[in-house]
């Protein structure tokens, strides 16, 4: 009888220590994906609904948003990676998902205490690519606009979002945006993300003796500061 009792015993504690176990490793498991989440072909999820929804609002994507990252996913993400100088794997990993404005929970604890910073570098390249022929103030007015369209509800509503918008920036598709910025261009980023707005709340410009859109000259007009023309 004794033998029994403690082979039940022995057989319950495994029982316990099995189940223990398979809970941990479920949790790690689910811990991981959380953390270290890249969507890819087969995924499906909220992640997936977000990356559907940016992707179709900037013309990549013609697909339902309906969270399943498929073939027609896959593409979109493809070719949203070659227009901004990312990996061509179809993979969103967190450099993709960065250049999308989306930042999981793998990235939160290095994009967090990074972000004002990785704001402040992206901010000064695109001023330095986009405007540094132009004065100071014009310098700052490029960022303001940047910043302008991210509180914009028509818009992306981070600044990489705005940046890497498909067709929004030309120094986007020719590399400018990869030059290193000078110390005035990071000034002048600085002084957007303080909050100084030489273009009062305008989220288009232009030069207008290059440009050839005649959409854009539609835009109610606001100011000109050096070659560029700033509009609402």
């Amino acid at each position: 009888m004794n033998s029994t009792i403690k082979r039940q015993k022995t057989l319950a504690t495994i029982s316990i220590v099995a189940i223990m176990f398979l809970f941990l490793t479920y949790n790690l498991l689910f811990i991981n994906n959380e953390v270290h989440a890249l969507s890819k072909y087969g995924s499906r999820g909220s992640e997936v609904t977000t990356i559907q929804t940016k992707l179709k609002r900037w013309g990549y994507y013609n697909g339902v948003v309906d969270g399943v990252f498929g073939s027609q996913t896959l593409a979109a993400v493809k070719w949203f990676q070659s227009a901004n100088g990312l990996a061509v794997d179809g993979i969103a990993g967190n450099r993709t998902l960065a250049a999308m404005g989306i930042y999981t929970s793998s990235s939160a604890a290095t994009t967090t205490s990074s972000n004002s910073t990785s704001d402040l570098n992206l901010l000064s390249r695109l001023i330095y690519a986009e405007a540094r022929g132009e004065p100071y103030e014009g310098q700052v007015a490029v960022g303001a606009v940047v910043l302008n369209r991210v509180k914009s509800s028509s818009f992306p509503n981070t600044i990489a979002g705005v940046i890497y918008q498909t067709g929004a920036f030309s120094v986007v598709s020719d590399g400018q945006i990869n030059l290193a910025p000078n110390s005035t261009a990071k000034k002048a980023a600085q002084d957007a993300l303080n909050g100084w707005d030489p273009t009062y709340g305008s989220i288009y410009y232009f030069n207008p003796d290059t440009a050839t859109s005649g959409w854009i000259w539609s835009r109610p007009y606001v100011r000109t500061i050096g070659k560029h023309r700033f509009c609402k």
